[in-house]
């Protein structure tokens, strides 16, 4: 799959993503230079994560059945170490239903497990940037 990042020409920072057919606006915050447009690369990232284990949560209640009826999840980022390596990612995850106490550890243990987590922490991603 192609992922694109076009620029809007009509700001300084400003491009828009194109996911299949979606389009997500991508910004620099005000203090990088852009007008906060658009959530910056770093949100982008963080709401991978937010995304990916809310999505993992009503999967997996699914095909259990479980009575899950809501889920949202907040994700808290500590960026203060990341020129020395660690980038920190607080993820709370919020379930309404009624779940017993075992099936909600259990959606827990599943939101651990969700691929973007997987990525982030189990995976050596490889990069390679060339001109086109």
């Amino acid at each position: 799959m192609t992922i694109k990042a076009i620029r809007d020409q009509s700001l300084p920072m400003r491009h828009i993503v194109h996911v299949r057919n979606h389009l997500i606006p991508a910004d620099g915050s005000l203090e990088e230079g852009g007008n906060d447009a658009g959530p910056s690369p770093h949100d982008l990232y963080d709401a991978a994560l937010a995304a990916c284990k809310a999505l993992t949560v009503v999967w997996y209640a699914k095909r259990k059945g479980y009575p899950l009826e809501h889920v949202e999840t907040t994700t808290e980022r500590d960026a203060s170490d990341e020129r020395k390596g660690v980038y920190r990612l607080a993820v709370g995850l919020r379930m309404t239903g009624e779940l017993s106490e075992a099936q909600r550890q259990e959606l827990l243990a599943a939101a651990g497990k969700c691929p973007i987590h997987k990525l982030m922490t189990a995976v050596s991603t490889e990069v390679s940037t060339v001109l086109v």
